[in-house]
């Protein structure tokens, strides 16, 4: 039986999860790329193991299938101009809302409704281009903290892909434990392992936390700009499935905030965006916050590429659990009432 016949309906080519588990995660937004990123040219892109091509119509952002409907090649291998992009092998123009605007063959005969792209709505914010495969409802892209205030500085890092499933890769996020042991060679303080009390509370897109310690957060070697015995804030706000902010409140009413934007290419590949904003440094090199930055996600991406199974375990019963995991419990639990299966991954 073919490819196309034998999957079912609507899913991708070589779909990594499970049917019912597709679906449900289709109805979310994700970032796809950085919006400096997209220019003239074609951006090929993946998302949920569908293949997407990013591109400008003049002043807007177009995401479409990445599959020229004449011949099926990829347009993210052609051209384009600012206003179009041309496939590659015909030379098959296609501009706004991803209608096809010229046919080189035939320059003067009637366009087909047929050549015209399968388009994605598309929202650039926080300095991402989102979207969503199979929209429902209203745009529902997670709320960062500060972001829009006009003291607080915006930046957008590079992305950063693992080899590993997203819903890992948000856990550990939002794991306060593993500071002491992943994050000591970039600020955390191996000789302070301690996790305090802390509750999750639920909110309509997740679930918050308000986690206090004495656990710094500059970077090692700038201890000169911390404040002995301050008690930092770390605000973790849950959107599910795959985004949540952290908002670290800093000695004399700075604020850092950090986004972990969880993409997932596949069921085990995952694309990282991390917008930020702050309301200090700010005469800093972005350069340096992208290095910093890059450094502690890479600590992250180690221990997520090495675990076993490589999906979340969704069954309470299948890991061992402590206090100190309550941020973890909550998001699994939040998962599960959404409908996703035990494992994700087929």
């Amino acid at each position: 039986m073919s490819e196309t016949l034998d999957r079912p309906a609507g899913l991708p080519r070589n779909c990594t999860f499970e049917p019912a588990d597709w679906h449900i995660l289709a109805r979310h937004w994700y970032p796809v790329a950085l919006a400096r990123e997209v220019g003239s040219k074609p951006l090929g892109a993946v998302l949920l193991d569908e293949p997407l091509v990013v591109y400008r119509a003049g002043d807007d952002v177009v995401i479409a299938q990445d599959l020229c409907p004449h011949r099926g090649v990829p347009l993210s291998l052609g051209s384009g101009d600012g206003q179009t992009i041309a496939c590659a092998y015909h030379g098959f123009r296609f501009g706004a809302d991803g209608r096809c605007v010229r046919v080189p063959a035939h320059p003067d005969n009637a366009i087909p409704k047929k050549l015209n792209l399968r388009t994605y709505p598309v929202v650039e914010r926080y300095g991402l281009v989102w979207t969503c495969l199979r929209p429902e409802g209203d745009v529902d892209i997670p709320a960062m903290p500060h972001w829009d205030e006009p003291e607080f500085q915006q930046i957008t890092c590079p992305w950063i892909e693992i080899n590993g499933f997203a819903g890992r890769q948000l856990e550990g996020f939002l794991d306060v434990a593993h500071f002491a042991f992943v994050h000591t060679a970039t600020f955390a303080d191996p000789d302070n392992p301690v996790v305090p009390p802390y509750l999750p509370r639920m909110t309509e897109k997740g679930f918050e936390v308000e986690y206090r310690s004495f656990v710094g957060n500059y970077p090692i070697g700038m201890t000169d700009k911390g404040r002995p015995g301050f008690e930092w804030l770390r605000h973790f706000r849950t959107h599910l499935p795959f985004t949540a902010t952290l908002e670290i409140h800093f000695p004399n009413e700075g604020r850092l905030v950090i986004m972990n934007a969880a993409a997932p290419v596949s069921a085990r590949v995952t694309r990282l965006f991390a917008p930020i904003c702050r309301n200090f440094d700010k005469d800093l090199p972005v350069q340096d916050v992208y290095d910093f930055n890059r450094r502690v996600f890479e600590e992250d991406k180690a221990i997520v590429e090495s675990q076993k199974p490589e999906c979340l375990p969704l069954d309470p019963t299948m890991e061992a659990h402590v206090m100190a995991d309550r941020s973890s419990i909550a998001y699994r639990r939040g998962l599960r009432n959404m409908g996703l299966s035990r494992f994700f991954i087929a």
